[in-house]
């Protein structure tokens, strides 16, 4: 059964909807939710997920890439560093 991608925003990182669309059809995950934008300063990166607090129910996961960060929400069962094992493995 897979999990649920909730549309909020109109953009988004570049790279990350993909990357969100594969780990909604992952065993566990539920609800997967980007949140806030916002520009950082540095350099352009590739994408880089890092699953940061616990929230009801799941995890906040800051995103950054491409002078970029934005925060998603991942509604599921599974533990901090499953759900950062599931994000490097499918960005």
């Amino acid at each position: 059964m897979s999990g649920r991608l909730v549309w909020n925003h109109s953009t988004h990182v570049p790279g990350l909807v993909r990357v969100l669309e594969k780990l909604v059809k992952e065993p566990g995950i539920k609800t997967v939710t980007p949140g806030r934008i916002r520009p950082v300063k540095g350099q352009g990166c590739a994408l880089r997920f890092r699953v940061s607090i616990p929230i009801s129910g799941g995890w906040k996961v800051n995103v950054r890439g491409e002078r970029l960060a934005q925060e998603v929400f991942v509604v599921t069962d599974l533990g901090a560093l499953e759900v950062q094992a599931l994000l490097d493995a499918l960005g």
